[in-house]
């Protein structure tokens, strides 16, 4: 089920709510939770069926090992239990995603002729498989020390973030159900999440969806991509992920809100960003913590020592797991790769003490974030190759006729296609707004913290809604479902 759907806003959502809160009205706490534990198993086998038999598996081994590891004391029977779990949940990952990958490569090197299984990637395995992770090792290393089934049933499956995050904690989620606060209805829980809801509906809806095709129509040209046509479907890309992602994360954290739930913010303004460090603490923040806590921070304890040097070695290895987290192709390994080069390349600059202007800094990092998505969303690495090659203008420069004097442009060997069409009016028109949008304006996470119940406000959010109800015909997908 989508959360941009009629049947999610109009039918699930609302029954979902207003039944969980009579069961709390009537002292039902246990019931409540349940109830919500199932809605969300509902919601996330709505698609498949088959998706809950997996998911409700993962829960159930995970749940009985973290509880075991809770209760036995013995440190040898602790770290076969530990390593079980991470095993059986890697295991899992490899298994659904990174099989076909696998065998595919094997059949590239040893020129052998294995058969792909030809596996569909479950819905939000990624996600639900990293919070599992996160809980057990917690669990193992005495963080975590109380595990009740609804508790922990409900911290995986809990529908705002359960496809496609943010990568939440059980300490930061379980006890906020637990909290006597949060149980009971408040009007100003459902006021600020209504609003956040439909600040990224809008955003996924009017903004996202509106790019799509232009990013589509780029990627899936089978010709060569002019210099102009090649940046264009670099940045609709660029801005389409951004608000696609953002929006959802901006609806699962205006739907907790709902049921006075806080899920933590996953984007604070990343396009403006003035180096890549400070992009990851911006873009994705749930993912960066756990690749810094749970890959990073183990890779550097393993170096033999904690030198500058291992230091850069062991974050461009977690880039590139992160990168490989995302898809299994080579594509997404060479886009951890770019990120974590350039990672390593700022904290160099930044130990001989070079230091660029903001008015230099800004535009380097928007645009090497932009190119590495362009690796990011093609298929193939050749793909990315053809509108790296337009961008760098290997393909030629062709203008729309009208756009600066002809003699001017023949002087100097650029050629003219044909006048621009409404469509790409309207890219160039996107472009410019969303470059002035994510740079000049707050971003919704301040929007959130300065929340105030207005008239003003009403009228927007209601304005904003209607515009969304209208654009919901053109029923879209979120990006990160895919991975």
């Amino acid at each position: 089920m989508l959360f941009n759907s009629y049947l999610f806003i109009f039918a699930f959502l609302p029954v979902t709510v207003i039944t969980y809160f009579l069961f709390l009205k009537f002292q039902k706490i246990t019931e409540a939770k349940y109830w919500l534990f199932f809605s969300s198993l509902f919601f996330y086998a709505f698609g498949n069926i088959k998706y809950s038999l997996l998911i409700t598996c993962s829960i159930l081994v995970n749940y009985f090992i973290s509880d075991f590891l809770i209760k036995i004391k013995e440190p040898s029977k602790r770290k076969v239990l530990f390593y079980s779990a991470i095993v059986f949940n890697i295991g899992l990952l490899c298994f659904f995603k990174y099989m076909d990958f696998f065998i595919e490569n094997i059949n590239f090197v040893f020129g052998s002729d294995i058969g792909l299984l030809k596996i569909v990637l479950p819905l939000g395995i990624s996600f639900f498989t990293l919070q599992q992770l996160a809980f057990v090792i917690d669990v193992y290393a005495g963080q975590a020390k109380e595990n009740k089934f609804i508790d922990y049933g409900l911290f995986v499956t809990f529908f705002p973030q359960l496809v496609a995050g943010p990568i939440v904690h059980y300490k930061d989620i379980i006890p906020q159900f637990q909290s006597k606060d949060n149980k009971v209805f408040r009007s100003e829980g459902l006021s600020v999440g209504i609003f956040v809801f439909v600040l990224g509906l809008f955003k996924k809806v009017i903004i996202a969806d509106t790019f799509a095709p232009f990013a589509n129509e780029g990627f899936n040209k089978v010709g060569d991509l002019h210099f102009f046509s090649a940046w264009g479907t670099c940045l609709a890309y660029a801005f389409q992920i951004y608000f696609d992602f953002s929006g959802y994360s901006d609806m699962a954290i205006g739907l907790g809100a709902m049921f006075n739930i806080k899920i933590p913010a996953n984007f604070k303004s990343p396009y403006k960003s003035t180096n890549i460090v400070d992009f990851w603490s911006r873009w994705h923040i749930t993912l960066t913590n756990f690749i810094t806590a749970y890959i990073f921070t183990p890779i550097v304890r393993s170096m033999p020592k904690m030198t500058f040097p291992y230091m850069m070695f062991s974050m461009f290895l977690a880039m590139t797991i992160a990168g490989l987290w995302h898809g299994a192709a080579w594509t997404f390994v060479i886009f951890g790769v770019l990120h974590g080069a350039a990672i390593v390349v700022h904290h160099n600059w930044k130990k001989y003490k070079i230091k660029l202007p903001t008015y230099v800094s800004w535009p380097m990092t928007f645009v090497f974030v932009s190119m590495c998505f362009t690796m990011f969303r093609a298929k193939t690495v050749e793909s990315a190759l053809k509108v790296y090659k337009g961008m760098f203008g290997f393909s030629g420069f062709q203008m729309p006729k009208g756009i600066l004097s002809t003699d001017f442009m023949n002087s100097i060997g650029i050629k003219y296609g044909p006048r621009m069409i409404n469509d790409e009016n309207l890219h160039l028109g996107m472009i410019i707004l969303c470059l002035v949008l994510v740079k000049r304006y707050k971003n919704s996470f301040e929007l959130y913290q300065g929340f105030k119940p207005t008239h003003k406000v009403a009228l927007l959010s209601s304005i904003m809604f209607v515009l969304c109800i209208f654009g919901l015909n053109r029923l879209t997908e979120f990006i990160y479902f895919n991975f």
